[in-house]
């Protein structure tokens, strides 16, 4: 089975419980149509970032290891994610151009766990999802993101000597 997207999470506000969603907007420049990336009302919104920062991915494989090494049923949205996926390897992917399902991105960046998610989860994230806590993503064409979309590889990373 190949690269899919499990599901699609959005908060209106920094500190608000994200919510499912089946069906989201991506919107190039801005993320994910509701979400507080999209509406300039995210705890990071302030801080630039050149490089893009529209959504954030993480795995499945990370939110099942934070379960286990918590000992607490997280959902998905708990890690603040807008996009949790199976069959990737995102660390390895930074620079490359992703497929999900007609939307087109440019992983830009890996995006480490924070003090604001701890404090949120009251939890060591930072400990905990070393290494797992997923990636930044530009949108370069907009559509629709859905629930069991395929992902796949258009560009690959460059590779640095």
């Amino acid at each position: 089975m190949g690269a899919r997207l499990e599901s699609i999470w959005i908060a209106a506000r920094a500190t608000a419980q994200p919510r499912q969603v089946e069906i989201a907007r991506a919107i190039p420049g801005r993320g994910l149509e509701g979400d507080r990336y999209a509406n300039g009302a995210g705890t990071f919104t302030p801080v630039p970032n050149p490089n893009g920062r529209d959504l954030t991915l993480v795995t499945a494989e990370a939110v099942e290891h934070l379960r286990a090494a918590s000992g607490r049923d997280l959902a998905p949205g708990d890690l603040r994610r807008n996009l949790v996926v199976s069959g990737l390897y995102l660390r390895a992917l930074v620079g490359a151009h992703l497929r999900i399902g007609t939307v087109l991105v440019r992983v830009t960046g890996t995006c480490p766990p924070c003090a604001h998610l701890d404090r949120l989860l009251e939890l060591d994230s930072l400990t905990l999802l070393r290494r797992r806590g997923g990636v930044r993503a530009a949108i370069l064409e907009g559509g629709e993101l859905r629930d069991g979309a395929a992902i796949r590889i258009e560009r690959a990373p460059a590779v640095l000597p």
